[in-house]
């Protein structure tokens, strides 16, 4: 049985949630047969599109499942413009495919994503700590993100944002590609899953133009701070050339809070929470 089928056939309860990673970043969640993709990359575009002379990349594993199948989302995701969070081809296959899929991105890219055959009235642009409601019982609040950098829009807004989403009583926060900076913490306090980057950042990565994120550590220290009940580490095994052994962040949960649930997930995995 293919990834989709298993998706859709997937048994919940009122409460649970249904987590598949889809690699990189990438997650798709299932609630009350309502599914929303967040940061699907689905392709290998950026191999195709943004290797250089000091940065080759070169995907480790083939996606999990394709833009073309996702004919079912009601619900597609971005957290910013960078071409493994906004694929050009994942979500023009996903718009060709699926005429009810709504797309939800920050609004200073919303140009940026009409340029993907997607239709202006089919992409909802949006400003942080704001809430939205998605639909009964599912709602987001756009978070700003630090990549590396927090980057006003010039509008009130952020061109990086993570999403804080509420699935019934249970709380989720993607937050895209980050770092730490004030104020986050109090934004994210006692949501119950976060999913965030491990993949650091250095001097030779950013000669490369390769903007970096929360390392273990840090990652681990605001998942203790906020109160998290799970912590989902993500970006760090789709490419060699930004990516890192999941064993140190487990070495790290030992040493900063060996109580901290965790869920290291294999592509195409799926995982129930509640």
């Amino acid at each position: 049985m293919g990834l989709k089928n298993e998706i859709l056939n997937k048994h919940l309860t009122e409460d649970q949630i249904g987590i598949f990673y889809l690699g990189q970043v990438g997650f798709l969640m299932k609630f009350r047969e309502k599914y929303v993709l967040i940061d699907g990359y689905l392709s290998d575009y950026v191999d195709q599109n943004c290797c250089s002379e000091l940065v080759q990349w070169v995907r480790r594993y083939p996606a999990p499942i394709t833009g073309d199948e996702l004919d079912f989302v009601d619900y597609v995701f971005c957290t910013h413009a960078h071409y493994d969070h906004a694929d050009p081809d994942t979500l023009s296959a996903i718009a060709r495919v699926n005429p009810k899929a709504r797309f939800v991105v920050p609004q200073a890219i919303v140009p940026v994503i009409e340029k993907y055959d997607i239709a202006g009235n089919r992409i909802q642009g949006v400003c942080t700590d704001k809430e939205y409601v998605l639909d009964e019982d599912i709602s987001f609040t756009a978070i700003p993100s630090a990549h590396e950098e927090l980057h006003p829009d010039g509008n009130g807004g952020y061109e990086e944002v993570g999403y804080r989403f509420a699935f019934g009583d249970v709380t989720l926060y993607h937050s895209g590609d980050c770092c730490m900076y004030d104020g986050l913490t109090e934004r994210i306090m006692d949501t119950d899953i976060l999913m965030l980057p491990i993949n650091g950042r250095d001097y030779y990565r950013n000669r490369g133009d390769i903007i970096g994120c929360f390392d273990s550590v840090e990652a681990l220290t605001l998942a203790k701070e906020a109160h998290c009940k799970m912590l989902i580490p993500t970006h760090f095994d789709l490419y060699d050339v930004n990516a890192v052994n999941p064993a140190y962040f487990v070495d790290c949960q030992q040493r900063i809070n060996p109580a901290q649930r965790y869920h290291i997930f294999m592509p195409g995995e799926g995982f129930i929470y509640g």
